[in-house]
């Protein structure tokens, strides 16, 4: 971090504290209050963290005013149109885009490193059948710790590469294995002649029975989804990471953690949420009722998919995963599927409409991510273990920026404490 610019002066109970202001390379000033409580007593308030910054960083930056997502400097846009999830993986990790030769042996290091330890496969099938995917990935990638030994060591450099690689090669499996554990099918090992995007798509849909070919228009697509969750800045699962992290667990426990707090409706089962408002909708014809019940402060329904709390302007990963859409629901059709059906008149329904213009209500990430899960056939719940496996990079890449920093503490959150002061314990009799 740089020297402080400038200052502020608070003033309580009439002494005066000099605070230091420092400015970042983007985005607003920020006051550090690091010596408040001991030069001055007091903590601040701050409920959600909405106005404090966690950590000082060089990975992610959004502005939602201007609905701009930069990875190291470089536009979402861009990397989704230019790039691929590999290549945005190298530049989140190490902070530049690779050369050739560097991609080359960065892929070939993560494709070796996609298979599991064969003795994880009797963790899958201590779970019910009926266990929600999330549930299993939680378990199985904090049991990651009791596997690879030789990676669990966060003040160790090498063995939080090491680390590093396997959880972004290992995740599809991981993802593949408890989809296909949920719904009763064998499973599908990796296999190294196909991309990361094909790859999955075939651990997940294909079967011992037929050969499996995966539609590259649907692997693109896929990878795209990949691409635009990769990171997302100091959200509740990064700062959950960054967290755990703080206390010096190893890694598989720091992303299973992340894994836990992603499976919330509120984070990472928004696009979820978004399907299940589609299929309460039901029929095209019932649109107007419902954009009337979103426009109406009385009622409680909201349109899922709408919106974002930090994008006050359009999410810039929607515009590029609308492309996706259109060219998967192109291939496969909505005809047969009335949940398609709705979404697609719902967005021209919201977009058309002046109240959710003024309000800046637009489609976001969540709502075309879902449509596209939901046209290749994934379950609503394979939508967050899909999440949990396109954000595992930007959780290890905040991971590994925690670790390196030398003012590193471990996380300890205050409170404003509004309970019963001191009183003697009375006996049970006299109670």
């Amino acid at each position: 971090m740089s020297d402080a610019t400038k200052t502020a002066t608070l003033t309580i109970d009439g002494q005066d504290y000099e605070l230091p202001i420092y400015s970042p390379t983007a985005g607003p000033d920020v006051l550090d209050i690091r010596k408040l409580y001991a030069q001055a007593g007091v903590f601040t308030y701050d409920p959600g963290f909405t106005s404090t910054a966690s950590t000082d960083s060089t990975i992610t930056f959004i502005d939602g005013g201007k609905g701009e997502l930069l990875h190291r400097g470089y536009p979402i846009d861009q990397l989704a149109a230019k790039s691929h999830y590999l290549e945005v993986c190298y530049l989140l990790l190490y902070g530049e885009l690779p050369s050739a030769a560097q991609l080359e042996d960065f892929e070939s290091r993560v494709t070796n490193h996609t298979m599991l330890h064969e003795q994880m496969m009797n963790f899958f099938r201590g779970f019910r059948r009926d266990a929600h995917p999330m549930a299993i990935m939680v378990g199985v990638v904090g049991a990651m710790s009791a596997f690879y030994h030789d990676s669990t060591d966060p003040s160790d450099p090498w063995q939080r590469e090491v680390a590093s690689i396997r959880l972004i090669a290992k995740m599809p499996t991981i993802a593949a294995m408890a989809y296909k554990y949920h719904i009763g099918q064998p499973f599908v090992y990796p296999r190294n002649d196909l991309d990361y995007a094909s790859n999955f798509l075939r651990m997940c849909f294909s079967v011992p029975a037929e050969d499996y070919e995966v539609d590259p228009i649907l692997a693109r697509a896929m990878d795209r989804i990949f691409t635009l969750h990769a990171d997302h800045e100091q959200n509740a699962s990064t700062s959950t990471v960054r967290l755990a992290s703080s206390s010096g667990a190893n890694p598989f426990a720091c992303i299973a953690a992340g894994i836990a707090c992603l499976w919330g409706p509120a984070h990472g089962g928004a696009n979820q949420a978004c399907l299940e408002m589609l299929r309460e909708i039901g029929t095209v014809d019932r649109i107007p009722e419902f954009i009337a019940r979103a426009k109406d402060k009385e009622d409680p329904f909201r349109l899922m998919g709408f919106g974002h709390r930090v994008y006050k302007n359009f999410d810039p990963r929607a515009t590029v995963m609308k492309e996706s859409a259109d060219e998967v629901l192109d291939l496969l059709g909505v005809e047969n599927n009335p949940t398609l059906q709705v979404a697609k008149e719902l967005e021209k329904a919201a977009l058309a409409d002046p109240y959710f213009a003024e309000k800046k209500l637009f489609p976001n990430v969540d709502f075309y991510s879902g449509i596209i899960l939901e046209a290749m056939g994934f379950p609503t719940s394979m939508f967050t273990p899909i999440f949990a496996l396109s954000r595992t990079v930007g959780w290890i890449s905040q991971w590994k920026e925690q670790l390196s920093d030398p003012a590193l503490k471990i996380g300890r959150p205050r409170q404003l404490y509004m309970g019963e002061t001191s009183r003697d314990y009375m006996d049970i009799e006299n109670r």
